[in-house]
């Protein structure tokens, strides 16, 4: 189970990644192109989320919220391809959670 909930924190994170990349660069970008820069936090987690520390786990499951929030903003802000972006944006923001709260939780020592 524990193994499982890794791979999901690793998968979302990713997936995450270059969702934000694609949508901000090519897909439905903005007139602020330093929305890219909103991807530098998620680079932040990276290496201890792929390395299974708990404590990154930890406070990147509060930092994740961040971009549930704006995913759910903009979900009812924009329209077209740009809502849908930021739905799966909510959706991948909701997995990393669950399982990241659910590893830290599962992996105490």
């Amino acid at each position: 189970m524990l193994r499982w909930l890794h791979y999901g924190c690793i998968a979302s994170l990713i997936a995450l990644i270059f969702l934000t990349l694609a949508w901000e660069a090519w897909l439905a970008p903005t007139s602020r192109t330093i929305l890219v820069l909103k991807i530098v936090p998620l680079l932040l987690p990276l290496f201890g989320i792929l390395r299974g520390k708990r404590y990154t786990y930890q406070w990147s499951s509060m930092l994740i919220l961040l971009y549930f929030t704006e995913g759910v903003v903009r979900a009812y802000a924009e329209r077209g391809i740009a809502a849908w972006l930021a739905g799966a944006e909510v959706l991948l923001a909701v997995v990393f959670y669950l399982c990241a709260i659910f590893y830290a939780r599962n992996s105490r020592s």
